[in-house]
């Protein structure tokens, strides 16, 4: 854990700490993987044979296989490195986010529009304030 505690007291929110970056290390050189087009063809061919080749655990690996991007960034992801993965499926980055906030995507435009999530609301987890 990183030595500040109150990281990981904002709710909906995994900080990219450097216990997450060697957590998540093969999952990112993974996904850093299909910039290489043949890379994603051999993914999208057959997607488990392909992770199967990486150094991941069950968890990253189940992760990316549902899509599960809130997941896979519990797992180690970096949200920036996920966008590969995004990317090779078609999917746009406020497609991804909608899904991760479970709003639409047209009101996740918005609000991104008018400037980010409101400071209003739970601000720790641990103190539900």
């Amino acid at each position: 854990m990183s030595g500040d505690p109150g990281l990981y007291d904002i709710p909906g929110t995994t900080v990219f700490t450097g216990v997450q970056t060697r957590k998540g290390y093969h999952l990112n050189q993974f996904c850093m993987s299909l910039r290489v087009a043949a890379n994603r063809v051999r993914f999208l061919a057959d997607e488990r044979a392909y992770l199967d080749e990486w150094p991941m655990t069950e968890a990253q690996k189940q992760a990316v296989l549902t899509r599960d991007w809130n997941a896979a960034l519990t797992e180690g992801g970096n949200i920036y490195f996920l966008a590969k993965i995004f990317a090779t499926d078609g999917t746009s980055f406020p497609e991804a986010a909608s899904l991760m906030t479970g709003v639409s995507v047209a009101d996740y435009t918005a609000m991104m529009l008018a400037g980010g999530r409101s400071p209003e609301g739970q601000r720790s987890i641990k103190e539900g304030r």
